[in-house]
């Protein structure tokens, strides 16, 4: 049988991330990035076969960045006509209540995900644009757009609804859409199966930890409960982003320190998180800091493992219990400090790890949990591209 592979492309808001996934194996068979699109100089990274291919030059928008990207394909490899692509999936962030699952790209589509950039702004339009682009340069590949938003799309109603005036939360599409659904059905569902569990029996807390970050409780593989919410901002503290806050910040800010909506937007997006309480929104610089005494470091730990604590409290009770409870991203899968202090004192609770099998990076779906413990533990790497990319075979096979 022919090697079916899958482009997959996420388009940012001044950068292309890409991968040619192999579906048979799952394997990345290529992937790169475009960076810095619009900037005087921009970059290009393409990786094929152990070689790393890069570039430096004006990259003055997406459709001159996916056509570098082509270019590389051509020049460093695999080539693509001869890589049998079956499709191109698409990140989408914000698929509102109009998608609950991946969808073949057509104008109506692209017109919805336009209408959608109202509740994604920093997003939706950089992932259309990478649909046009890609559509116009691709064109007798079919493309599906996968969203972000769409294993959220069937929350329990009291989880998805705000304590707002309803006609107002109608009026303006107001209500819990989540973030990271594809990460989380991912892990949730990959978790059930190395652990030889039933999902459909299995109650999991999925903490997808990266410089964006949020928490999921999935009971029988349906999301139930998630932290994010009507936009990326609400939740966990995160590297750039405040999380959970009171929203009088909004208006003390306004009226005591005469900010604009716009500043306050910046402020608690960009400027929060980790970076407002120590200056970084990497945790290892934050790491090295706690290490060198600096106790605005120290704190930052605290509060950011102290909003994990909270949440899986919380979810465990939503749920009536939690099985499993799986630590995936960049974070969840490299940092062991921040695993065992989100966990720490919760062996009443019938959770506890193991120090030993929790230290260090994983790069394998690895149980850091204690034999003795009620619930297992787990590091389950993420492979977003993976089940982007397995996504949209479904959609071209259902054709």
């Amino acid at each position: 049988m022919t090697t079916q592979t899958v482009l997959v492309v996420n388009s940012g808001s001044s950068s292309i991330k890409y991968q040619l996934v192999e579906l048979g194996t799952g394997a990345a068979v290529a992937s790169g990035v475009v960076e810095r699109i619009g900037e005087p100089t921009g970059s290009l990274r393409h990786v094929h076969g152990g070689t790393t291919t890069e570039r430096e030059l004006h990259i003055p928008d997406h459709g001159e960045g996916l056509r570098r990207v082509l270019s590389l394909f051509e020049v460093a490899g695999p080539d693509l006509a001869e890589a049998n692509v079956v499709a191109v999936g698409h990140r989408v962030v914000q698929g509102g209540m109009a998608f609950d699952g991946p969808v073949l790209v057509d104008a109506e589509v692209e017109r919805k995900i336009d209408e959608l950039s109202a509740l994604a702004p920093l997003h939706n339009p950089a992932n259309l644009t990478g649909i046009r682009v890609g559509r116009a340069l691709l064109p007798d590949v079919p493309h599906v757009a996968v969203f972000d938003t769409a294993f959220f799309h069937h929350l329990p109603a009291a989880a998805a609804t705000y304590a707002i005036d309803r006609e107002v939360a109608a009026t303006y599409k107001v209500r819990r859409y989540g973030a990271h659904g594809t990460s989380h059905q991912f892990v949730s569902r990959g978790v059930a199966e190395f652990l030889g569990r039933d999902l459909a029996t299995t109650r999991t807390i999925v903490l997808h930890l990266g410089n964006g970050a949020s928490v999921s409780a999935v009971d029988g593989g349906h999301a139930v409960d998630t932290s994010m919410g009507l936009t990326p901002l609400e939740g966990l503290v995160m590297g750039t982003r405040t999380g959970d806050i009171d929203p009088a910040v909004v208006f003390h800010l306004s009226r005591n320190a005469g900010m604009s909506i716009d500043e306050i937007d910046d402020l608690l997006n960009r400027r929060s998180g980790l970076k407002g309480l120590t200056g970084h929104n990497d945790l290892r610089e934050v790491h090295d800091l706690v290490e060198s005494g600096d106790e605005d470091a120290r704190l930052a730990v605290d509060v950011y493992t102290r909003r994990i604590k909270k949440y899986i409290g919380s979810y465990a009770a939503v749920m009536g219990g939690v099985d499993v409870i799986a630590f995936t991203a960049g974070v969840g899968e490299n940092d062991d400090i921040v695993r065992a202090r989100s966990l720490e004192g919760l062996q009443g609770f019938g959770i506890e790890i193991d120090l030993e099998r929790n230290a260090g990076r994983k790069k394998e779906p690895t149980v850091i949990s204690t034999e003795a413990s009620a619930t297992t533990v787990v590091v389950y790497p993420t492979n977003e591209e993976l089940a982007i990319a397995r996504q949209a075979l479904d959609v071209v096979r259902d054709r």
